[in-house]
């Protein structure tokens, strides 16, 4: 079994160009599900049923999972028998007529416009990291970036000039994000006195010369660190917040000043439209807000 998972890790990684984060959490979660065939006395892609797998989705609903990571547990279990049948280690698909946990509709966490005002326009401590700091935030929100996208930057990515920034996003997939107003200046400023003094005069060190975002080693700023920045700022703002919030409520925004949802599906880097569709949502959940709060009449019962 594990040999099998191994060669579907490599098939995802070299053919489907996935992320070692999505590769690490594919391992995670069939390495789990090989132990409970394992404990069923299964050893084997070839050797498993349709009651194996649901067995191991109820031991999985035991342990007090939400919906949406026992959801992605059973995608996982369903793409890598795929691939078994696929390249022959396995004759039979147990998964085929097993459906995926219904998730209940969750709106993405955002942030009000008077939230962010207050996030990015607090002190930031002087110096290079503070000044990072805010770059970081400020490219979060203003560009819409996932974390990885904002850990992947590369300077040579970067067209200020140009006002857009190059990402690669899910799968590799190139995309040109704008840059502008508050985004552009800050990492104008990151970029001339904040960026070249990330560094340590330690030999053993080994740095990242191309890295946009780094830490006060020189080394690419990692995704926990990231995850530690937005929650620091956010915290002394009087906000709960994580990174992809920021991605939710640039999205939000957008729609609210009127942007197009075509265009707005190409700067998230959305392989289909009814994924952007979500945030449509949430705008029409703003202008009911809108109008219970301003209506004269809307209120009254």
């Amino acid at each position: 079994m594990e040999a099998s998972i191994n060669e579907f890790l490599t098939y995802l990684a070299v053919e489907r160009g996935a992320s070692p984060h999505t590769i690490s959490a594919y391992r995670r979660d069939l390495l789990e599900y090989s132990n409970t065939l394992e404990s069923r006395g299964v050893r084997s892609p070839n050797g498993v049923v349709r009651d194996d797998v649901t067995a191991h989705i109820a031991a999985l609903r035991t342990k007090g999972l939400a919906p949406s990571s026992i959801e992605r547990k059973v995608a996982a279990i369903k793409s890598f028998h795929r691939f078994c049948v696929r390249e022959g280690i396995a004759e039979e698909q147990p998964t085929a007529r097993i459906p995926l946990p219904k998730v209940p509709d969750r709106l993405p966490d955002v942030i009000s416009i008077d939230d962010a005002e207050r996030l990015l326009g607090q002190p930031f401590p002087e110096g290079p990291v503070g000044c990072r700091d805010r770059t970081l935030l400020e490219t979060l929100y203003g560009c819409g970036l996932r974390v990885s996208e904002a850990t992947g930057l590369d300077v040579e990515n970067l067209d200020l000039d140009g006002g857009f920034v190059r990402v690669f996003g899910k799968g590799s997939k190139e995309r040109l994000v704008p840059v502008s107003g508050a985004a552009e200046r800050s990492m104008r400023e990151y970029l001339a006195h904040g960026r070249p003094f990330l560094r340590t005069k330690k030999a053993s060190v080994r740095q990242d010369p191309s890295a946009v975002f780094l830490n006060q080693r020189g080394q690419r700023i990692s995704r926990q660190a990231v995850f530690g920045i937005v929650r620091t700022y956010g915290g002394r703002a009087g906000l709960e917040l994580h990174p992809h919030s920021l991605r939710h409520s640039f999205a939000t925004h957008m729609l609210e000043g009127g942007a197009d949802l075509r265009a707005l599906q190409e700067m998230l880097g959305h392989a289909d439209i009814s994924t952007t569709q979500v945030y449509t949502h949430v705008d029409r959940a703003h202008i009911r807000e809108e109008y219970l709060s301003t209506h004269p009449r809307a209120r009254l019962r």
